[in-house]
């Protein structure tokens, strides 16, 4: 009886295959592994954050743009309304006293009354106004007094008379405006005004700013004696221009 022949479970491995005269073996499974190349990771995009700010901006100025719009929506309703104009002054009567630069120290001596209309032309809009500074002084700049106004209220469609006295009393004068003042027998006075006043619309009230009016091309002889001269140019126009301000800057 012939002997069987079984297959070996496993089978012979491959003999190693010569190259270029050397002996060549499979590679095995750690030297078949190969490490991925390094690539370096690009840095994280800003685009995100800055799409943000770019509409949180964009909506801030559309806010503002349509803050703005409403405002002057809202100011060219109320002009319609009520047309606003401003109030008007006038120097009704000035008379100077007393005017005197003494010939020792170049001191001046002043006494002048003053008489100032308010007007307020408006039919809706009251006018309120704290107490009002009044300084006198010749063209040349030399000033002859000081004084002041109480605080009043202007109602609308209304003219106030406002007086005081404007005195000086031992102000030193330079010595080359105390010569031309001593030879002078006409004054030309400039009379400047400044206070602050808010408007009033029904229950609205506005915050003051500032106004500044300013009377010129006022001439006054110099009394002689005791004997006070009233100004040559009565009502004088006045011109009303207002200060308001930003920061640190008056307009």
């Amino acid at each position: 009886m012939a002997d069987r022949v079984y297959p070996a479970s496993k089978p012979n491995p491959a003999p190693p295959r010569a190259v270029n005269g050397a002996a060549s073996f499979p590679a095995t499974k750690a030297q078949s592994f190969q490490r991925p190349a390094y690539r370096p990771q690009p840095p994280k995009s800003r685009r995100s954050r800055r799409g943000l700010c770019c509409s949180i901006l964009l909506w801030l100025i559309l806010i503002i743009v349509a803050l703005v719009f409403l405002a002057t929506i809202a100011a060219g309703v109320l002009y319609l309304i009520y047309r606003p104009h401003r109030p008007t002054f006038s120097v009704s009567s000035l008379r100077l006293s007393a005017f005197n630069v003494s010939t020792t120290g170049n001191l001046l001596t002043s006494s002048l009354d003053i008489s100032v209309t308010a007007r307020n032309p408006n039919s809706k809009i009251v006018f309120l106004y704290d107490p009002t500074s009044i300084a006198v002084s010749t063209s040349g700049g030399v000033g002859i007094g000081d004084g002041s106004f109480p605080a009043f209220v202007h109602e609308a469609k209304n003219t106030t008379l406002l007086k005081t006295t404007v005195k000086a009393t031992g102000e030193s004068v330079d010595s080359s405006a105390a010569a031309d003042l001593k030879k002078s027998s006409n004054l030309k006075l400039e009379i400047d005004l400044e206070t602050k006043a808010g408007v009033k619309i029904g229950k609205l009230k506005t915050k003051k700013v500032g106004i500044r009016v300013r009377c010129d091309g006022i001439q006054v002889a110099v009394p002689k004696g005791k004997t006070a001269v009233a100004a040559a140019t009565p009502d004088a126009v006045c011109k009303v221009k207002l200060r308001v301000k930003i920061w640190k800057w008056t307009l």
